[in-house]
């Protein structure tokens, strides 16, 4: 009895001396590699935001324009839709044919609206319940490269039959000059802007980090002196029509890099 007593307790302080160096090395091992979550902080502190600025530069130029855009139409109101259909495809026909009398190509007049519409309302009030008016509209879309026989193109629109004219619109058929020209100016501005920035904050303005063209907003956009809904035009050798100047406006962001001030 006493030799197994002997023979557990070496056991026992064999495990204990096995269990005591298992904790020493892991004990050891943690001291010698900090914890994940110490390592993460470490790196967090380190990482710094970049130093940079960021502006939008604009540039406008003026251009003169070269081509005229309107859009013609035609209405008519009958008692039947075969009436209705049957006048305005007349009329509308009469209309092609003097736009290319007045030297519009073909190419240049495309259809962009035709719409038979129901009316069972007349000047006094609704319609007898056997009652329907038909208004049938055909507009077309027309390009005038000639903008000194805009007045006449119109004008002769209206003597044969038209009897709605929309929003002319002027602009440049080729804008890639004045684009280039534009962005330019943008650059230079948003060069200023950051520069300014710089100075009022005590840096200075470094190299480019990035630049994009901004889509939408108020980037490429025309405007003109001649914007309006002309109706009921004819007689007199041509409508009065001023096609102006236009505005090229282009829009750039770059983002500069941010030193120190010297």
């Amino acid at each position: 009895m006493q030799v197994q007593t002997s023979k557990r307790s070496l056991t026992l302080s064999a495990v204990a001396v096995l269990l005591a160096g298992v904790l020493l090395a892991g004990l050891f091992s943690w001291l010698r590699t900090p914890p994940v979550r110490a390592q993460v902080s470490a790196q967090t502190a380190t990482t710094t935001l970049p130093r940079t600025v960021t502006v939008v530069g604009e540039g406008k130029v003026s251009i003169e324009p070269d081509t005229a855009r309107a859009t013609i139409g035609v209405e008519v109101l009958r008692p039947s839709v075969q009436e209705a259909s049957a006048d305005n495809s007349e009329v509308i026909s009469n209309v092609l044919a003097a736009l290319q009398a007045q030297g519009i190509a073909e190419e240049d007049i495309q259809t962009s609206g035709f719409t038979i519409f129901a009316e069972r309302y007349g000047p006094e009030g609704p319609l007898p319940e056997d009652q329907v008016n038909y208004r049938v509209s055909n507009n077309v879309n027309v390009v005038i490269r000639d903008l000194e026989s805009v007045g006449t193109v119109l004008d002769a629109a209206v003597e044969a039959g038209a009897n709605n004219i929309y929003g002319i619109e002027f602009s440049l058929e080729d804008q890639s000059a004045a684009e280039s020209a534009a962005r330019a100016q943008a650059v230079e501005d948003a060069l200023a802007k950051a520069e300014e920035l710089a100075g009022l904050t005590g840096v200075a303005v470094g190299s480019v980090v990035s630049i994009s063209e901004v889509v939408g907003g108020n980037g490429g956009y025309y405007s003109s002196n001649f914007a309006e809904q002309a109706r009921g035009l004819g007689g007199g050798g041509g409508a009065p029509i001023a096609p102006g100047q236009l505005e090229l406006v282009m829009q750039l962001q770059v983002v500069y890099e941010i030193g120190e001030a010297q």
